[in-house]
Order: structure tokens, then C-alpha cells, then sequence
């Protein structure tokens, strides 16, 4: 299974960012299946590529450790796809995701840490 991690800090209130990671994550072509004001998860829709190949993205807000100007967000994206290749297409994806929250509109990034 493929996995990739990337964690964030953006200068954002918590309640505000919760929203604006739905409707990022629907703009990048994903179903949002569940959501509460802490956890998001959005499933790529069947259909372009195959099953195993279909990506899920997990976004975690930290709440803990928000503060009034900035929020904690980690980001888990997988699928069943078996990385054989350094390009594969969940690491595709994961790049895509990345840089639309990182170049958001809606926020500054203040760090971002790949893992």
C-alpha cells in the first residue's frame, strides 16, 4: 500500500479551516465521506483510473495546539497501490494535494514538513 504524510502550519482559526479544506479537497476531484471540525475524509471517485489505484486523503486538525492565528493540520494520502516506482500514482496525487494547500488563497503557509 502506498502511504504519504505531510504535516502543516497555516495562518488560519481552526473553525475557519475545516470548511475551506472541504471545498479544496473537492476542487482537487475527491468525495468527501465524512467530515466533523477535526477530521476529513475524501475518497477519489471511481472511474479514471483503477481500484487499487483509487486514492484516500485523511486531514487531521490539531486542535490541541491551535492557537487564534494558526492551525495544525496533518495530511495521510494512500491507496492499495504497491509503490514499485518512486512516481507512482498516489505520490502524483499527494504532490498535486500538497501544493493545492500550499498555495491556497485562503491561508499563508507558515511550515510544511513532508514526511
Amino acid at each position: 500500500m502506498a502511504r504519504y504524510t505531510c504535516s502543516f502550519i497555516v495562518s488560519v482559526p481552526s473553525e475557519h479551516l475545516q470548511p475551506l479544506l472541504v471545498e479544496l479537497l473537492q476542487d482537487c476531484q475527491l468525495d468527501i465521506q465524512y467530515h466533523t471540525a477535526e477530521y476529513i475524509i475524501g475518497r477519489e471517485v471511481p472511474g479514471n483510473v483503477a481500484f487499487p489505484k483509487l486514492v484516500t486523503v485523511e486531514v487531521l486538525i490539531d486542535k490541541s495546539k491551535s492557537t487564534e492565528t494558526e492551525t495544525r493540520m496533518t495530511i495521510v494520502i494512500k491507496n492499495e497501490e504497491l509503490p514499485l516506482y518512486l512516481d507512482n500514482y498516489c505520490r502524483q496525487m499527494f504532490e498535486l494535494i500538497k501544493q493545492a494547500i500550499e498555495s491556497s488563497r485562503h491561508w499563508h503557509l507558515i511550515e510544511s514538513l513532508a514526511g
